[in-house]
């Protein structure tokens, strides 16, 4: 579970700009050119000080990196980022003081770990953000995904969450060197 990191030609990059409503720190808007969607966020809003555990959305300009998605529950995402599909043995470990800290792990794997593929729908399409990955610092949070909202719209772990329609949409956008803006 790792992906190509080239860059555009042209050197431009995609942003998708995402901010919390006022007055709804769990709940915000993500943008890409003049497409505005709704989307979940963290519990604990946005925050520049994050730490593993604390259910907030990291604010900062990371690259979006790959594309995974559960062939059984869905066709393969439109777009011109690497995608791949997810197995059940897929996992993310979350255990900062572990090597494979805020890296993907093999199932069974003896430390705590986030299982890729869930029960619900969350992951049925999940991009991977470049949020503490070169290199990882241990307890600067993991697993900090893009991915399926729940129904309800509640607070994610400190992710960002749109619609399954909108997540096709905005794919279908995206290419190689694209960045999520987190303000």
């Amino acid at each position: 579970m790792t992906g190509n990191r080239s860059r555009p030609a042209n050197g431009q990059h995609q942003v998708l700009q995402v901010r919390a409503r006022p007055g709804h720190r769990s709940l915000g808007t993500l943008q890409l050119g003049h497409l505005v969607f709704p989307c979940a966020l963290g519990r604990g809003g946005i925050t520049r000080r994050k730490r593993e555990g604390d259910g907030a959305t990291p604010a900062g300009r990371f690259e979006v990196l790959d594309v995974y998605f559960r062939a059984d529950r869905g066709r393969r995402p439109s777009t011109g980022l690497p995608v791949a599909a997810l197995h059940p043995d897929d996992g993310w470990c979350d255990e900062p003081e572990h090597p494979r800290y805020n890296r993907p792990v093999t199932l069974p794997f003896p430390a705590s770990h986030e299982k890729m593929w869930r029960e619900d729908r969350l992951y049925d399409i999940v991009v991977v953000l470049d949020c503490n990955l070169t290199p990882p610092m241990r307890g600067r949070g993991s697993a900090i995904f893009f991915h399926i909202a729940r129904e309800d719209w509640c607070p994610t772990l400190g992710c960002v969450a749109v619609s399954p329609r909108h997540m096709r949409q905005i794919l279908s956008q995206l290419r190689p060197g694209a960045v999520m803006e987190i303000l």
